[in-house]
């Protein structure tokens, strides 16, 4: 199977998954929806190369890290993933992921020793990363693919670019940003943007991900010009304007119209569990 070039990529990758491919990952909890969870096994089994190790920031249980594994796995190539999270959950969190999914029930709130034994099958491809991503550092060399699901803040955003975006491979690598279109999350769009000179956006999956090829190194230069922390509102409404036409192309321009909205309605807001969901 020859691997996808980024320029070749469908503009919904995940079709051409069939649903059957998911059976073996059925049984690890997952945020993501199922266009999402094709779209990981897509990038494993038919884009990704091996010129550069994945990278994903927020596993929580490993649901996502499973779906990736599985199609590096069924790809034949080696590679592998190395997966970071605070692996923490409290007793809400478990009700309302892990025990509807079959979870039993335990005590405390280490997230763990659950995330190794769910990775189990695939451990030989996976290093799990315990404790705050943004005291951790990366010198774990070239990045073919960054899986994006922990700029919670708008600090953290900065601080993940910095961390990871200089390892990219220009012409190669995709960045995934899971939260891209979580009217939670607009920081996330805006970053985007003030990059756009090395960043460009070739695919979407429903719910909120949207995917983009590293065209160019992401420098200090460019890492200083794509700080969303300090943003007033008016600068990034504008920005989240420009994300809205640049998306046209993927047929989903609409769908940032929410993250300008709860933009207006939260300024100087920058953290997600402090934002307000603006009045419809």
């Amino acid at each position: 199977m020859s691997p996808t070039a980024p320029r070749d990529m469908p503009r919904e990758p995940w079709r051409d998954v069939d649903a059957c491919v998911l059976e073996a990952t059925r049984a690890i909890p997952t945020m993501l929806s199922e266009a999402e969870q094709r779209l990981y096994h897509w990038l494993a089994a038919r884009w990704y190369t091996g010129a550069g190790v994945i990278v994903e920031l927020g596993c929580f249980a490993g649901g996502s890290t499973a779906r990736l594994a599985e199609g590096l796995r069924l790809s034949g190539r080696d590679g592998h993933i190395h997966a970071f999270d605070r692996f923490r959950v409290n007793e809400a969190g478990k009700r309302q992921h892990l025990y509807p999914a079959g979870i039993p029930a335990f005590e405390g709130e280490d997230l763990l020793p659950l995330a190794r034994c769910l990775l189990a099958p695939w451990q030989k491809r996976i290093s799990l990363h315990p404790g705050r991503i943004e005291s951790q550092s990366w010198s774990g060399g070239a990045i073919e693919l960054l899986v994006m699901d922990a700029s919670k803040t708008t600090a953290t955003a900065d601080r993940f670019a910095g961390m990871f975006f200089p390892s990219l491979i220009p012409g190669r690598s995709l960045v995934v940003q899971q939260d891209y279109l979580h009217w939670k999350q607009p920081w996330v769009a805006a970053q985007m943007e003030l990059m756009a000179d090395a960043f460009r956006p070739v695919a979407h999956a429903p719910h909120h991900t949207v995917v983009f090829c590293c065209e160019a190194p992401v420098d200090a230069a460019m890492l200083a010009r794509g700080r969303v922390s300090g943003l007033s509102e008016a600068e990034l409404t504008t920005l989240l304007r420009r994300a809205r036409k640049r998306l046209r192309a993927l047929g989903v321009a609409r769908e940032v119209v929410p993250l300008i909205r709860a933009s207006r309605a939260n300024p100087g807001v920058g953290q997600a569990s402090e934002m307000a969901r603006p009045a419809s």
